[in-house]
């Protein structure tokens, strides 16, 4: 009785309007009150929630993110990747893949993803002569690459949900081969529908061109390359690196390329505050409805439930999947972290699934129903960039979609994707 309140006081608490955070916290604390359970503990939860050293880095992440948005590091990202790869039949599509990939790895935020270069390629695209439709998916379902190359913060707030033990460092590395893997997927799903339409392939700037794409890149991409290698070489802990890139971001936009400006300055210090903001309270109260879920032991259950259905893996893994991703269409990908991990984690792991691999496994599940209906949030501000109405972009966006489910399957089944490289972290 008290499971069935705490889940349907949440659900009646999101479909009236209530943010995600704010009912996490609400039914839990109405949990705790009808098991008799002091409510004091659960305010004790709720802060023990962002008591973490290592969520110290989000904050930084975010505000380096956001500084390189609105510091002009992704017009030379786009250059770069224009330069490089824009020759191919279709290549502007090409280009919108790998410039997610190369910003994602630096911004670590899909919705920055959208804004930053949707923003630069979408009405290029458009002038160029591709669709509407083609440059709001191409660019909605790449946005995703932020959540999986690292650095990311979503990584961190799934190893503190995951309970302790998870290296930071590792998972970063876990994050390389799948982050690749699916952007080359949606480079070969954007190629084969701009061949399929009749796009054109751009000319080819010459070596010297891409060179000096390259070298003017390099600044900005030396921001992932700080965090991420400071805190594998063992030179900074995540959260030092964090503040080290936040730093160097600074400096780089301020002073190297000379694009950030007193405005744009303040409005990457609102914004990163905000985002901070609202990840903390929905790690703070999410820690207090994860206790009742223990409290109620929704984990053991969910294994039982699972391989009394089957005790096939493949069928378990199939059925984890789908819970994910039907899942990612209707709620906020951090609480979905927070939630999922501990109930489905340990029925991976009874499977035999590293914890690296299911972290990829449920970012990828994940970051796939920011672009799906009713509530992707890529796809709302993908469409409100390209002026698409969304129900135009859903039409044609299977292809794009097709392509990230490949990538998740190999990602969910083939082990040595996400384990290899930080396997060359263990002794």
């Amino acid at each position: 009785m008290g499971l069935l309140l705490l889940l349907g006081l949440f659900a009646f608490c999101v479909v009236f309007g209530v943010p995600v955070a704010f009912a996490l916290g609400i039914s839990a604390v109405a949990a705790f009150a009808f098991e008799g359970l002091p409510i004091m503990i659960g305010f004790q939860r709720i802060i023990s929630g962002i008591n973490v050293f290592s969520l110290m880095a989000i904050p930084f992440f975010i505000f380096a993110g956001e500084l390189m948005f609105h510091g002009g590091i992704a017009m030379r990202l786009v250059k770069f990747a224009s330069a490089a790869v824009g020759a191919v039949r279709g290549g502007l599509g090409i280009v919108n893949v790998f410039s997610s990939m190369l910003f994602g790895g630096i911004s670590g935020s899909a919705v920055a993803d959208i804004s930053a270069l949707g923003s630069i390629l979408v009405p290029v695209m458009k002038e160029k002569g591709y669709d509407a439709d083609y440059a709001v998916n191409v660019t909605v379902t790449s946005s995703i690459a932020g959540i999986i190359i690292p650095p990311s913060h979503n990584m961190i707030i799934y190893a503190i949900a995951a309970g302790g033990g998870i290296s930071i460092s590792k998972l970063f590395l876990a994050g390389v081969v799948p982050g690749i893997l699916m952007c080359l997927c949606l480079a070969f799903a954007a190629y084969v529908v701009a061949v399929r339409r009749g796009y054109r392939s751009e000319r080819f700037p010459g070596w010297n061109a891409l060179l000096l794409s390259f070298m003017g890149a390099i600044p900005g991409l030396l921001t992932a390359v700080i965090i991420v290698g400071g805190v594998l070489s063992g030179v900074f802990t995540v959260t030092e690196s964090g503040a080290f890139g936040a730093i160097y971001a600074f400096i780089v936009t301020l002073l190297v390329y000379r694009s950030l400006s007193w405005e744009n300055f303040k409005i990457a210090v609102r914004s990163s505050v905000r985002t901070t903001s609202m990840v903390m309270i929905l790690i703070a109260c999410a820690g207090a409805f994860a206790y009742m879920l223990t409290f109620y032991r929704v984990p053991d259950k969910t294994v039982t439930l699972l391989t009394t259905l089957t005790d096939n893996p493949i069928l378990i893994l199939l059925m984890i999947n789908a819970a994910l991703l039907i899942l990612g269409m209707i709620m906020d990908m951090a609480a979905l972290i927070l939630i999922c991990t501990p109930i489905f984690l340990p029925v991976a792991t009874s499977l035999g699934v590293d914890p690296y691999q299911f972290g990829m496994i449920l970012l990828v599940n994940l970051g796939l129903g920011l672009c799906t209906p009713p509530v992707g949030s890529c796809l709302f501000v993908g469409c409100a960039v390209g002026k698409l109405p969304m129900e135009k972009a859903v039409r044609t966006i299977w292809p794009f979609y097709l392509a990230i489910f490949v990538a998740l399957m190999l990602i969910t089944f083939v082990p040595a994707i996400s384990l290899t490289l930080p396997g060359l972290l263990d002794p």
